[in-house]
């Protein structure tokens, strides 16, 4: 997990382009989604960070994204029903 607030623009930049991250997240609210995410384009640099793979963000407990990543979100929420 990398803090979007530790890079600067050129090397995230880099990163993407070289595939070394493939999804973002939301720090306080743990959600992850596609970069291209239009609810993940809205949030607040502070509170973005920045997954090389799927794993890692379920590895950190972030959820899908319920816009981008619909089926994965309902496949997500049925397995966490309390």
């Amino acid at each position: 997990m990398i803090r979007h607030s530790d890079l600067s623009p050129a090397t995230i930049r880099h990163k993407i382009r070289r595939r070394e991250v493939v999804l973002a997240g939301n720090m306080k609210l743990k959600i992850y989604g596609n970069l291209g995410c239009s609810s993940g384009k809205r949030m607040r640099k502070e509170n973005r960070v920045f997954f090389h793979s799927e794993a890692e963000a379920l590895q950190h407990y972030y959820r899908p994204c319920g816009h981008c990543l619909k089926e994965k979100y309902k496949a997500w929420k049925l397995d966490h029903k309390r």
